[in-house]
């Protein structure tokens, strides 16, 4: 414990969330994330008079394809842009131990920002009885999505210096899994279960309803791997030229 906490690891990972936090992005992305999400919460609840959940959860993934990129969209394009790339590649630490802390900070944040849409299920227990299985199943599928589009929108922001080219790279990467479920009506039979599996919204309906299937965790971190798998072979390419 005591290695972990004095290693490189750790140190990468404090630098990172440290620059999240002095930085005005974070706590901007982080509002416009909860109003968006707060307002559509409260239509069903203050409108319609339901007491539920489906305006945050039927919305979350869109949602989701613009909180990741923003999150992720400054980790190596403003490491490129401004020259401390060098400064980095030169700290004994491993390109998967640099990968690895800049996701994990990405991801606190991340979850950090989940964590407060905590109050709406809050609410809805103090007016009425929720499934609170299903609930924690949901909050799991969001936070695998998560993983699943910081990892893209980290590689997105390894091919480039402009943060809002990585922006853009890491939306448009989100927003095709996104749309990749939405598609099966239209794709050939054959392929409609593929496009269905490629979407992460399947999966996340099924964690929302409170069923964990290991399939649905395999697709989560299995595509999260891929594209730390690449980003690690950017950053070799990058070290190499």
């Amino acid at each position: 414990m005591k290695t972990f906490f004095n290693g490189p690891l750790w140190n990468l990972y404090k630098r990172e969330l440290a620059f999240y936090f002095n930085a005005p992005t974070a706590y901007v992305v982080m509002v416009v994330f909860l109003l968006i999400a707060g307002y559509l919460f409260a239509i069903p609840l203050f409108l319609v008079n339901q007491s539920t959940l489906a305006g945050f959860l039927d919305t979350a993934p869109l949602l989701l394809t613009f909180l990741a990129p923003a999150v992720t969209m400054r980790l190596f394009a403003e490491e490129f842009k401004s020259g401390t790339a060098e400064l980095l590649f030169a700290l004994p630490a491993r390109e998967w131990e640099i990968i690895a802390a800049k996701l994990a900070a990405a991801l606190t944040i991340f979850a950090l920002t989940l964590a407060f849409t905590l109050v709406y299920p809050a609410i809805l227990l103090m007016l009425g009885d929720l499934d609170k299985g299903a609930l924690a199943c949901g909050y799991l599928g969001l936070f695998m999505t998560g993983l699943l589009l910081c990892s893209a929108g980290l590689f997105a922001s390894a091919l480039t210096k402009s943060q809002v080219t990585a922006f853009i790279t890491g939306f448009l990467a989100a927003f095709v899994f996104f749309m990749a479920g939405k598609l099966t009506p239209y794709v050939p039979a054959p392929l409609a279960p593929v496009a269905d599996f490629i979407g992460f919204e399947a999966h996340l309906e099924n964690m929302a309803r409170g069923v964990l299937d290991t399939r649905d965790l395999l697709y989560y971190f299995s595509v999260s791997a891929l594209f730390l798998f690449l980003t690690r072979l950017k950053l070799q390419t990058m070290k190499a030229d």
